[in-house]
C-alpha cells in the first residue's frame, strides 16, 4: 500500500524536477530539432526502433505548454506553437484512437492561452474524427487494432468527443461518449478496481466476447497503465459531465492502486506478474495515476478520500522525483524519467524513457505545485 506524503517536503524536490525537466526537453529541441520521439534506445531518443502506432506527437508539444504557463518564458511558447502547428492534419485521422492525446495536450492548451476561436475548431473536430470510431452495435469506441477490439487507454481520449460536444451542443457526440464510458465500465473494469486491457466484440451482434490484452501480461490481470489510463479517463468524464458512475468508477480504480502498489507508489508492469520471471516497473503509470489523483483529490465528494488521493499523489511525484527514477546524474541520459515500459512482450521501450510518462509527470508536477 502507497504511504502518504501530507507535509511540505516535496515542493523543493518537485521544482527541482520541474527545472530539470525543462533542462532535458530543451536539449532534444536543441539536439535534434523537429522531431518527435516516442520511447528511447539506451536512454537516447533518436533510433530506429519499431513505433507500433503513430500516437505520441501531442506529448512533447504538450510539454511545451506546460512550461510556458508556469514560466511565462516566451522561447517555450515560440516551440510549443512550432510543434503545435503541424499536428493541425491530423484532426481528420481515423487511424487512431489517440486523438484526445494529441490534441487536448496541445491545441486545446493553445486555445485556452488566446482564446483565439479557429484552435478551437481544431479541437472540436478532432473530437468528431475520434466519434466516427464509435460501433452502435456493442456501443464502444474501437481501437486501432480493429472494429472488434475496445480499449481501456480510449477512456483517458474520450475527454475531447465531450469537449466537442458540449462545445457545439451537438447531442449525438455526447450520446457517443457517454455509451463508450458505460460500455467500459461495465466490460473492462472489474469488482475490486482492476482492469482489463482489452475487449473482443463479435461485430454481427455486438456482444461482447472476452477481456484480452496486447500489452499486459495476461487478459485477465491489470496491466497498470491501463489502469492509469482508467483513473485519469473516469475522472476526466466525471469533470466533464458530473455523472456520479464515472465518479464510483475512477475512485475504484484510484483504490486498487492504492491499495495493491508498493509503498513508494511506483507499479510493476503488470499487477499479476509471476514472482518467479522479470519484476519490470512502470513510471509512466505512476506518473498517469499522479496526474488523475490530483485532479480526482478535487472531485471526490468524500473528504477523507480527497486527502488521501491527494497526499498520494505528491507521494508519487516525490518518489519519480529522485533516486533512481529521475534521470539526474545519468550522464548521456536524454529523457526525464527512467524505468518506463512501452511494450514488453515486442522489446520496445523497456525501461526506458518514454514520451507519455514525460508528459503526464511534467502535467502532474505543475499541477500539485499550482495546487490545482
Amino acid at each position: 500500500m502507497i504511504e502518504t506524503c501530507p507535509s511540505e517536503q516535496w515542493r523543493p524536490a518537485l521544482e527541482n524536477a520541474f527545472d530539470f525537466a525543462q533542462k532535458q526537453v530543451l536539449g532534444l529541441v536543441e539536439r535534434d530539432p523537429d522531431f518527435y520521439p516516442m520511447y528511447t534506445r539506451n536512454g537516447k531518443w533518436r533510433h530506429q526502433g519499431e513505433a507500433w502506432t503513430h500516437w505520441c506527437d501531442g506529448f512533447l508539444p504538450g510539454m511545451m505548454w506546460v512550461f510556458h504557463r508556469r514560466t511565462g518564458d516566451t522561447q517555450w511558447r515560440e516551440l510549443a506553437e512550432r510543434y503545435t502547428t503541424p499536428l493541425e492534419p491530423r484532426k481528420m485521422d481515423r487511424n487512431v484512437h489517440d486523438l484526445g492525446f494529441i490534441f487536448l495536450s496541445t491545441y486545446h492548451r493553445w486555445y485556452r492561452l488566446t482564446g483565439d476561436r479557429p484552435l478551437n475548431d481544431v479541437v472540436i473536430q478532432a473530437g468528431r474524427t475520434l466519434a466516427l470510431r464509435f460501433k452502435e452495435k456493442g456501443e464502444y469506441l474501437c481501437s486501432f487494432m480493429g472494429p472488434d477490439s475496445l480499449f481501456i487507454d480510449i477512456m483517458a481520449n474520450v475527454g475531447i468527443i465531450f469537449y466537442a460536444a458540449l462545445q457545439t451542443g451537438d447531442a449525438k457526440l455526447l450520446d457517443v461518449a457517454m455509451k463508450h464510458c458505460l460500455t467500459t465500465r461495465r466490460v473492462l473494469i472489474r469488482g475490486d478496481g482492476s482492469s482489463s486491457h482489452e475487449g473482443m466484440y463479435d461485430l454481427e451482434s455486438g456482444e461482447f466476447l472476452r477481456q484480452s490484452t496486447q500489452q499486459g501480461f495476461r487478459g485477465d490481470s491489470c496491466w497498470s497503465r491501463g489502469l492509469a489510463w482508467a483513473i485519469y479517463g473516469f475522472t476526466s468524464s466525471y469533470n466533464a459531465v458530473r455523472d456520479p458512475r464515472f465518479l464510483q468508477t475512477a475512485e475504484a480504480c484510484a483504490d486498487f492502486y492504492i491499495r495493491e502498489t508498493p509503498a513508494n507508489g511506483v507499479p510493476l508492469f503488470d499487477y499479476d506478474l509471476p514472482a518467479d520471471g522479470p519484476r519490470h516497473l512502470d513510471t509512466s503509470a505512476a506518473a498517469i495515476v499522479a496526474a488523475g489523483l490530483l485532479r480526482l483529490a478535487k472531485l471526490s465528494a468524500d473528504p477523507a478520500k480527497g486527502t488521501l488521493y491527494d497526499q498520494t499523489a505528491r507521494r508519487i511525484l516525490l518518489t519519480l522525483s529522485e533516486k533512481p527514477f529521475l534521470a539526474r546524474g545519468k550522464p548521456g541520459w536524454e529523457g526525464i524519467l527512467t524505468e518506463g515500459v512501452y511494450h514488453l512482450h515486442k522489446g520496445l521501450g523497456v525501461n526506458e524513457s518514454v514520451m507519455w510518462g514525460e508528459y503526464f509527470y511534467v502535467e502532474a508536477l505543475d499541477r500539485a505545485l499550482r495546487g490545482a
